[in-house]
């Protein structure tokens, strides 16, 4: 039951919160309560000292105030604290141990409704003050369940808007919030190895080998437990591997860069413990809440509840083979448009045209490119695997680095001079040794500002149009463009209404990625320009990819219609999920299912007539 408007009005021009007379007035209506407004922590609403305390007295960890990560350096710049943070500002396990800091700074800052920039950077210099941003409040360490518990019906009670973080790394500003109260599951980090695994509530004797992980588990833990038991876990890849094994990476869908052999993310879990908006622990499997099941992997983190823990199936491991590409392209000067020079075009064109015989060969990985602003300098790289005994596999790589061989020794400095780094194929007695050798206790590709966009691409459009996908790539000129080959294969060949992940994912062979990024204390302004930027390129990519899709865990909050791009067919049965297991819309993520229900910043429903005198806010 919705206050009556003159109140809310009233509510309004006197700028204080409607929080009691929304529920003295659904307390007098005998209806189900249906919130108008979250409670923020600046509102008089908010639970006293008192509550907070009776809260954490019933909790296993305790009730936590999140700082945002740079602070430390603006109270005591000279303090041991602070050269730590200047240290580690780059470092996804420091910033994954740390309850305020979000993996790319931008997600931590809050822009008001007048365009004010609030932030906390770690160059105190800039004369700017330390803001909280979007940093949430207050919070709850859980180390339980029953704390997840706990901490979800403390924010029904008091109509808060909850967050939920594990390690922060997130592209669409999910497990930050402005006022909010942080469900943290940084340590739930329990995991299991079973040598025998039933499913609740599964008929007859289906058994698996699988991993339990915990909601705090980091991917390089999970695979430090799986590879010392001989077997091979589906996770995904950073440096560090500090990405989240239970979270937003697989409520998104999870690719791998072992994804075309073994599938995605949702196709190699088999069990989902979480909490939903009453406060309940659900057992989420194909026999037990399978509707539930079916939305969390694929239908996006932060909306169907609190994730406590998830089972992997795990994979016999096998020997492969790495191929490694280093090349660089460099210019004595910029083109007109600052446009990526015919020599990068040609490589990449040809990369391009490779890629289906490449995968047909066992291949897949990554490719990353990073250019200067006026194009005079790029770098290309591929990292890719395939397993040793794909009879193909190394004949068709060689074929792509001959072309390139041959490029660079006819490559001019008039349209860009083609460099070689390194050219080589690798034997490793296993992924795990793979992995622990690229990307154990690496840092970087965090501790910065950057807007992305991505696309999907079908094999299909690769196949029969490589030039125009390589041309409609480098005409955006990003800083930066991913081109992933970790669909096809195992992926393509799951059912396509097996989970909820967008449909484009079983027919795709290449999720692309493209940023822009901008410094600290730039001006709304610069900012909005590097989002337009990537706007423009997902117009153009759009253009290539008409009922296409796109990644949602790596992908823009802009998008122009993230139903279709982020959900495709499958969004109205996500509605009617979300209705059922979390008819209070507790959690509520931008450009989430069901996010259009309530307005920009997610704090009151889009159906109100009146603008709250606070503002509306949003994540940079």
């Amino acid at each position: 039951m919705l206050l009556p408007t003159t109140l809310l009005n009233v509510c309004t021009w006197l700028n204080i919160s409607c929080g009691l007379f929304e529920r003295l007035f659904e307390a007098s209506s005998g209806s189900p309560a249906t919130v108008l407004c979250r409670c923020l922590s600046t509102e008089p609403c908010w639970p006293s000292e008192a509550a907070f305390a009776e809260l954490e007295n019933q909790l296993t960890g305790p009730v936590i105030h999140p700082q945002p990560a740079a602070q430390p350096c603006y109270s005591s710049p000279e303090s041991e604290e602070c050269q730590t943070v200047k240290l580690r500002w780059h470092d996804g396990s420091w910033r994954a141990d740390n309850p305020g800091a979000t993996q790319h700074t931008n997600f931590a800052a809050y822009v008001s409704s007048e365009g004010e920039v609030e932030a906390c950077y770690l160059n105190t210099t800039r004369g700017y003050p330390c803001g909280r941003g979007s940093v949430s409040s207050v919070g709850v360490d859980a180390r339980s369940a029953q704390d997840v518990q706990l901490a979800v019906k403390f924010a029904a009670k008091h109509n808060l808007r909850a967050v939920v973080k594990n390690t922060g790394h997130d592209f669409l500003g999910r497990s930050s919030a402005r006022g909010s109260l942080l469900i943290w599951t940084h340590h739930l980090n329990d995991i299991e190895f079973h040598g025998i695994f039933k499913p609740a509530n599964v008929p007859g004797t289906i058994v698996y080998h699988d991993v339990t992980v915990g909601a705090g588990v980091q991917w390089q833990e999970a695979y430090d437990t799986v590879f010392t038991h001989g077997r091979v876990l589906i996770g995904g890849i950073s440096l560090g591997g500090t990405v989240g094994a239970a979270g937003g990476w697989l409520q998104g869908g999870g690719h791998s860069i072992l994804s075309p052999l073994y599938g995605l993310g949702v196709d190699n879990v088999i069990e989902i413990i979480a909490v939903t908006s009453t406060g309940e622990l659900l057992v989420a499997n194909a026999y037990s809440h399978p509707d539930l099941f079916w939305a969390l992997r694929g239908g996006g983190g932060g909306t169907w509840g609190v994730v406590v823990s998830a089972t992997y199936q795990t994979h016999a491991p096998m020997p492969i083979i790495a191929a490694s590409f280093t090349s660089g392209i460099n210019m004595p000067s910029p083109r007109a448009q600052a446009t990526a020079s015919p020599t990068l075009r040609t490589l990449f064109t040809e990369l391009v045209r490779s890629t289906p015989s490449l995968a047909d060969a066992g291949w897949a990985g990554y490719v990353d490119m990073f250019s200067k602003e006026d194009q005079t300098r790029s770098v290309l790289t591929i990292m890719y695997i395939a397993p040793a005994s794909a009879p193909n596999a190394i004949a068709a790589m060689e074929q792509f680095f001959a072309f390139a061989r041959e490029l660079a020794a006819t490559s001019s400095e008039h349209d860009g001079k083609l460099s070689l780094v390194t050219t080589t194929i690798t034997p490793y007695p296993s992924f795990g040794a793979w992995e622990t050798a690229n990307y154990r206790g690496k840092v970087g590709q965090v501790g910065d500002n950057v807007e992305i966009g991505s696309r999907l691409l079908p094999r299909d459009l690769l196949v029969h149009n490589h030039v125009g996908v390589a041309n409609a790539l480098l005409d955006l000129g990003q800083a930066y463009i991913g081109f992933f080959l970790v669909a096809g294969g195992a992926v393509s060949r799951v059912d396509v209404d097996a989970a909820a992940v967008h449909p484009a994912w079983r027919t795709a062979l290449v999720h692309t990625v493209f940023g822009s990024p901008w410094p600290d204390g730039s001006s709304l302004d610069v900012i909005n320009a590097a989002r337009e930027k990537v706007k423009n390129g997902e117009v153009a990519l759009r253009k290539l990819t008409p009922d296409g899709g796109a990644y949602l865990n790596e992908a823009s909050l802009y998008q122009a219609d993230y139903k279709s791009d982020f959900f495709g067919s499958r969004y109205d049965k996500l509605r009617a999920v979300k209705k059922k297991y979390d008819p209070i819309d507790l959690f509520v993520v931008p450009a989430g299912v069901g996010s259009e229900d309530w307005d920009a910043a997610l704090r009151c429903r889009a159906s109100q007539s009146f603008t709250v005198r606070t503002g509306r806010s949003d994540s940079l």
